[in-house]
């Protein structure tokens, strides 16, 4: 199968270009405005409070450079099947760097805002986001985004289903009388792609059996949550992979340098337990890690989240599930239960410690707050508040569906800056903004 096609147009190269078919991509992506607009976009912190703290443009980094370790290290301890995959450094480090490209301003404030805003629209959710911006909005062609790679785009798709699918119609509230009043958690979206690219989706698939594309879908349903696709194809398992092991170290390195977390609560919630696990290579040297991690010395920090993601990466393997008869879907990348379950205390204590303090939430619901009041505001006139290249796809656009969609793309599109500046000029008197 000729994973390397594109759905557009391709244009013949370029004298000289002897680049491969994830080169180019990766080219495409670095140089778009969406990539760009990532050095202002929220990753834990707020832009601005701090120049140390990570965005999401040096996580992005930061996980295109583990995911690419991954590569590397699996293709050097398999390298039959190495061979068989086709694994390529360049398009792991390609997906990793595309992964959050759709993530709107203010983090998860801003993501249950445009959800909360879109709920009878067809929601909107980060990841489906990342996707339309890949083969619709950013405009490398026509009408085909970037026109990337199938393989590349396959890499990209974390939740191979439709927000239709897997949301969960009893976890959606009514909405409030003043959005003042919305509850966070009563509307994270589902983990999915939008109903609307539905077509681009199937054409990634277009060459996999029915059987393999019906697997592919399969996803698991709780009564007390949204559903969520059990599958992922090989090259986009390891940078899951990569994501997880940035956000569960590099994250952890912000919080321990800006003295948000203490070594006491470390020891007993990562430490004790992670010794329990006997994992030679974090069990026992948890202790001597956790000493430079909190010793003040920014060069043993540093030395010790290397070690602890080295540990993670060198202890990933592939895996054969023996379900599909496409190698990209059956093959995974995975990391034993125990280690797993040792890269899952990282993520738990960061989310505790960190993204669940006050001073974290309060950022999300200003931001949360900030983007339901421009999507009311553009909603309400937007041939009289809308700039002039989104009000012509909005007066394009066929339906009030289609129309709020682009209302979505815009506002999802700006940074955390941005924003807030548009916020001031809508609502706030000169002298106050």
């Amino acid at each position: 199968m000729d994973w390397s096609h594109r759905i557009g147009h391709r244009s013949p190269k370029r004298d000289g270009d002897h680049r491969n078919a994830f080169q180019r991509d990766k080219a495409r992506i670095m140089h778009s405005a969406a990539f760009r607009r990532l050095q202002a976009k929220t990753q834990v912190m707020g832009v601005g409070v701090s120049d140390f703290f990570r965005t999401r443009l040096t996580h992005s980094l930061e996980a295109a450079q583990i995911g690419t370790g991954i590569a590397a290290q699996l293709s050097q301890k398999y390298p039959d099947i190495a061979a068989l995959l086709e694994i390529d450094e360049q398009l792991i480090e390609t997906i990793c760097l595309a992964h959050d490209i759709g993530h709107p301003p203010f983090g998860h404030g801003g993501e249950i805002a445009l959800n909360y805003m879109m709920h009878e629209h067809g929601g909107f959710e980060g990841n489906g986001q990342t996707f339309r911006i890949l083969t619709k909005l950013e405009a490398y062609t026509e009408k085909n985004g970037m026109n990337l790679a199938r393989r590349t785009l396959l890499g990209v798709i974390k939740y191979p289903n439709f927000i239709s699918n897997l949301e969960n119609p009893a976890l959606l509230t009514e909405k409030t009388q003043r959005n003042t009043q919305v509850v966070s958690s009563n509307w994270h979206p589902a983990k999915a792609l939008y109903d609307c690219d539905r077509e681009i989706f199937d054409w990634v698939l277009d060459k996999v059996s029915t059987e393999d594309k019906t697997n592919f879908m399969v996803f698991d349903s709780k009564i007390d949550k949204h559903a969520k696709t059990i599958h992922k194809s090989f090259d986009c398992s390891v940078m899951e992979l990569a994501d997880d092991i940035a956000y569960a170290i590099h994250d952890l390195e912000d919080a321990i340098a800006m003295d948000l977390v203490t070594r006491d609560s470390f020891y007993h919630e990562v430490c004790i337990p992670l010794k329990e696990l006997d994992l030679s290579e974090l069990s026992e040297r948890i202790d001597v890690l956790t000493n430079a991690l909190f010793s003040g010395k920014t060069y043993a920090r540093k030395n010790a989240i290397g070690a602890l993601v080295n540990a993670f990466i060198t202890a990933i393997y592939i895996n054969k599930q023996n379900i599909f008869e496409c190698e990209l879907l059956d093959y995974t990348a995975k990391l034993s239960n125990n280690t797993e379950h040792a890269l899952n205390l990282f993520k738990t204590f960061v989310f505790n410690h960190v993204i669940r303090k006050p001073h974290i939430q309060q950022h999300e619901y200003k931001g949360q707050q900030i983007v339901m009041a421009l999507f009311e505001a553009f909603h309400s006139d937007p041939q009289r508040l809308l700039p002039y290249n989104t009000k012509i796809r909005w007066q394009e656009a066929d339906s009030q569906h289609n129309q709020n969609r682009i209302i979505a793309d815009y506002i999802s599109g700006m940074t955390d800056e941005y924003a807030n500046r548009m916020y001031s000029n809508l609502f706030l008197p000169k002298n106050l903004s």
